[in-house]
């Protein structure tokens, strides 16, 4: 049984355009490239057929793999959700109390998580910790190696 997971509207397009270019550009792509193996003689030498179904074989699990995860997708109503504490899609502003560095985030969903954009996963360590604190609240985060404390500066949307 899969777990539903929660993207925002445009995460979600991003999903289905990438799994509409697997299914309409690679799979043919990789069709194309056993073809032209099989027709270059034996096949039970033939490593560049080998090569090309082991290939067509990862392509079709990728597409099933984007096929669950989209099936389970969910997308977020952002108008519904409680602005005063950290949620889902929430946009923070923390102050990391060790070093005073102050830093913004953005929660998302695991598949939308990109740390270069400020984007960190829900489901992440500093991500879960997060959950559900409110502006003035310290979160006391439990990470590989020790405790962070951040204090929540700004809760936003």
């Amino acid at each position: 049984m899969s777990k539903v997971s929660y993207y925002t509207a445009e995460g979600l397009k991003k999903l289905r355009d990438e799994l509409k270019q697997l299914k309409d550009i690679e799979r043919p792509r990789a069709s194309n490239a056993i073809a032209e193996a099989r027709d270059k003689g034996d096949l039970s030498e033939n490593a560049e057929y080998d090569a090309a179904k082991e290939a067509q074989g990862m392509l079709e699990m990728k597409i099933s793999k984007l096929e669950e995860v989209l099936a389970n997708a969910r997308v977020i109503d952002e108008s519904q959700l409680d602005v005063s504490k950290i949620l889902v899609l929430s946009k923070v502003k923390i102050k990391n109390q060790t070093n005073g560095m102050v830093m913004d985030y953005t929660l998302v969903a695991d598949g939308e998580a990109n740390l270069a954009a400020g984007k960190i996963s829900v489901n992440s360590p500093i991500g879960k910790g997060l959950l559900g604190k409110t502006v003035g609240d310290v979160a006391e985060i439990q990470v590989p190696n020790g405790v962070l404390k951040f204090e929540i500066l700004e809760v936003s949307r």
